[in-house]
């Protein structure tokens, strides 16, 4: 690992950092549009409460989850999908605001995916003890598209790893404003979150919020 496990200060953005082939890390690269970021995160978790999702296998994740855009990122017993609106209330998810679209688009021609699009963004609730598993993402009608994913609050490891469930996966830690993207070879990378450490963020405390930007379609 190449940065700091024992320094939470985030760091300026500078270059692209490569982890694999097609994937980087943009350390500090959303900091400074941050603030505004986790306003319009109040405003659309207001509209689309978060909530612990059942996965088929009938446990609930330990992360919490709401989505904007166009469609969302569903999962219960039934399985995984796309959905346009949320099961919660029927209606369609709430718009993607024109700061996430931004951000989104110039994380991605960055990391060399021009001309990326999301039309679906998952915002992620971690708080102590909360992970995320190794996992695909496959759910996409567009795999030619990459993943952006932005942090935001508590540190946490992200881990990333091969095509391959049994590839041994690489451990990075992620601090407040930085964006992670993946595409092309790496699109369908296993990637996980270790159980996020306790701690107090001067913004958000004890809790993280990840944002992750998808073309589902």
């Amino acid at each position: 690992m190449t940065a700091d496990l024992f320094d939470d200060t985030p760091s300026p953005y500078v270059t692209p950092e490569v982890i694999a082939p097609g994937a980087v890390l943009l350390r500090g690269f959303a900091r400074e549009q941050a603030q505004a970021l986790l306003q319009a995160v109040e405003q659309l978790i207001a509209a689309a409460p978060l909530r612990h999702l059942v996965v088929p296998g009938g446990h609930s994740m330990s992360v919490a989850m709401s989505n904007c855009g166009t469609l969302g990122w569903v999962s219960d017993r039934s399985g995984y999908r796309y959905s346009a609106s949320d099961p919660l209330s029927g209606q369609p998810w709430p718009a993607m605001p024109a700061c996430f679209a931004e951000l989104a688009l110039r994380a991605a021609a960055e990391a060399g995916f021009n001309g990326f699009k999301p039309n679906a963004c998952l915002i992620n609730r971690y708080q102590p003890g909360a992970r995320l598993s190794l996992h695909q993402d496959r759910d996409e009608g567009e795999l030619s598209a990459p993943i952006v994913s932005v942090s935001l609050g508590l540190p946490a490891v992200f881990l990333f790893g091969g095509t391959r469930r049994s590839d041994n996966p690489a451990r990075y830690r992620l601090l407040h404003g930085d964006v992670a993207v993946w595409g092309g070879p790496s699109r369908l990378a296993y990637h996980g979150v270790a159980p996020l450490a306790e701690g107090d963020h001067p913004r958000l405390g004890r809790q993280r919020i990840n944002l992750t930007f998808r073309r589902a379609v």
